[in-house]
């Protein structure tokens, strides 16, 4: 089920070590707009109870036993694609949270952040729109601006025309909200075409969509408005 459909995010939180994950199904079980589904306090377990509950979003720790968080991440996108995965981190500085971004991780959520700051990154990751501050998100960009092994033109000629407008946006980092006010459609007609531009070029989140978006040259001035980490 999706978040439209239950009227709440429906979360998996997933950390080995019991007494940080309980804290935090507490703090998100006190918002009226979250639900969660269980708990899992490895991988395994996680891409498990994501075939069981298949939640809107994951709150997923990088180090645990059985199976870490960035090889469950890459599992759990491979049969899942439309969960979203927001990282669970100590430091921003860890090159496996790189990677799990780069395996299709919305991006994450510091350790010691507030309640009031998880609770608007689960929100914003199920919206679809990323949580990834300027400097990894630079990284990303620079890692996807490489040459691409697919035709350009191949890929491109897959979009509509909406869509390759929707994909000009997105290379400056507009939210939902940004893209719906400035082609006046709603912010569920824009998440389907993001999905479908997900889709058609072989992406796995939108700052990839941005990366790629600008390494071809679809790019635009930034709207005014929202703004994206």
């Amino acid at each position: 089920m999706s978040p439209s459909q239950t009227g709440h995010i429906r979360v998996l939180v997933v950390d080995d070590h019991e007494l940080f994950r309980q804290g935090v199904c507490a703090i998100l079980n006190r918002s009226d707009g979250i639900e969660v589904v269980d708990q899992a306090e490895d991988g395994r377990q996680a891409l498990a109870k994501c075939r069981q509950h298949l939640p809107d979003v994951v709150l997923m720790d990088i180090n645990m036993p059985v199976c870490d968080g960035l090889e469950a991440t890459r599992q759990i996108k491979r049969e899942h694609p439309y969960v979203k995965i927001l990282i669970l981190t100590v430091s921003d500085a860890e090159e496996s949270l790189f990677e799990a971004v780069k395996a299709g991780a919305s991006g994450y959520v510091l350790k010691n952040a507030s309640p009031n700051e998880v609770l608007e990154s689960v929100k914003r990751v199920s919206a679809g729109e990323p949580v990834i501050p300027g400097n990894l998100a630079m990284q990303i960009i620079s890692e996807f601006s490489k040459p691409a092994e697919k035709p350009v033109r191949q890929q491109v000629d897959a979009l509509t025309e909406r869509e390759i407008e929707v994909l000009r946006y997105l290379s400056v980092g507009a939210t939902n909200k940004d893209i719906a006010a400035a082609l006046f459609i709603s912010e569920n007609t824009v998440r389907n075409h993001v999905r479908n531009i997900l889709e058609k070029l072989h992406l796995s989140n939108r700052v990839q969509a941005a990366a790629y978006a600008i390494r071809e040259g679809y790019t635009m001035n930034r709207p005014g408005g929202g703004e994206d980490a």
